[in-house]
């Protein structure tokens, strides 16, 4: 087979040509279809076909969603295409019970259409992007708009419905007994409020106390908690409203934010002044490796990790000309222990909560 030779003077393989021009059309393809996902979230497309079990035609799916259905009809054949909806023959198409869990049932721990939901306020940052790589400043989540913090809302909330209450806060030694008895307690990085909100509910002796920096998340936060009638739940501002610093709080919570703050030290360190002694920090934060190597190795997703992490994680990081930039696979057990220990922390422990994508840690003074 003859090879072709490219500009450096290099032999060219057709067969790798073949190959990795299909790779790279592979992730073009993907792109593509995760915006035929955001439309068939944002259309209810997937919430009609689970209306009834029985697989449905493009017709009957436009009539029930008041779509045209030429329209209707090529997007079903991309999904059917790309495997995530099944095709069952005669021109009728289904979701598999794992594909509406996934796809259309918003109480799943495994739904997953929250990053969907802000796709294309996630992707309008391919715009900035020059000037951040040029100027290494980035920008921080209210850039993304309200449909940004809506989506972190969506992408958060079901495993907060399912397991927080349940299955992470009992397993933090000697926490459930104090908040039932009535606690203080601060969510850092608290985004639409869905955890404060969920514990204020479980525990009403105990005052819970949500911080953020994004306008548009406490906007959602505060609408949620006036919607419940919480009296014991408050969100704050914590650019102008930060933490106490006195060791009145029992427990501190964050879930996935230390890796996006542009300045995590300072975080962890106010974080310890706001604990009492006997105090519990609940650490949530991205599963990562050691290294990018073990990372590339072991996480089958790590290539969307660093890439959503310069359109969103990193970028919020490196926000201020100062920022510590982590990104998302930034905080490794080790970098997190090692910055626990600096802020003051003493007990450092990995909590035995399985979880696809995030590390639990217990620590305390």
């Amino acid at each position: 087979m003859s090879s072709s030779v490219d500009t450096s003077g290099t032999a060219v393989d057709p067969d790798r040509l073949k190959a990795y021009s299909f790779l790279l059309f592979s992730k073009l393809e993907g792109a593509v279809t995760a915006g035929m996902v955001h439309l068939g979230d944002r259309l209810g497309l997937y919430a009609a076909m689970t209306q009834n079990s029985a697989p449905i035609t493009s017709a009957s799916l436009a009539e029930r969603t008041g779509l045209h259905e030429r329209w209707v009809r090529e997007w079903l054949h991309n999904q059917a295409a790309a495997r995530l909806i099944n095709h069952d023959g005669d021109g009728r198409f289904s979701l598999s019970p794992e594909a509406a869990a996934v796809l259309a049932d918003t109480a799943h721990p495994a739904y997953g259409m929250g990053m969907f939901h802000r796709l294309p306020q996630t992707m309008q940052h391919l715009e900035h992007l020059p000037a951040s790589f040029s100027t290494g400043v980035g920008f921080d989540y209210d850039s993304h708009g309200v449909e940004g913090a809506a989506g972190i809302e969506r992408s958060f909330e079901p495993w907060y419905r399912n397991f927080l209450v349940p299955v992470g806060l009992p397993a933090l030694e000697g926490v459930v007994p104090r908040l039932e008895a009535g606690a203080r307690v601060a969510d850092v990085g608290c985004g639409a409020g869905v955890a404060v909100c969920l514990m204020a509910e479980a525990f009403p002796k105990s005052q819970f106390h949500g911080y953020d920096i994004s306008h548009h998340a406490l906007d959602r936060a505060n609408a949620r908690r006036d919607r419940l009638g919480l009296a014991n739940a408050q969100f704050h501002d914590a650019r102008t409203d930060g933490l106490p610093a006195d060791q009145s709080l029992d427990l501190v919570t964050t879930f996935d934010c230390i890796h996006d703050m542009t300045h995590p030290q300072e975080a962890m360190n106010a974080i310890r002044a706001s604990l009492k002694p006997d105090g519990t920090w609940l650490l949530v934060d991205i599963k990562a490796r050691e290294t990018f190597e073990e990372n590339m190795e072991k996480n089958p997703m790590a290539s969307l990790m660093y890439g959503i992490s310069i359109l969103s994680c990193m970028a919020s990081a490196l926000s201020e000309p100062d920022g510590a930039g982590l990104g998302t696979l930034g905080l490794p057990e080790s970098r997190a222990r090692s910055m626990a220990e600096q802020a003051g922390f003493t007990r450092f422990r990995k909590l035995p909560i399985d979880h696809s994508l995030n590390s639990f840690y217990e620590v305390r003074p």
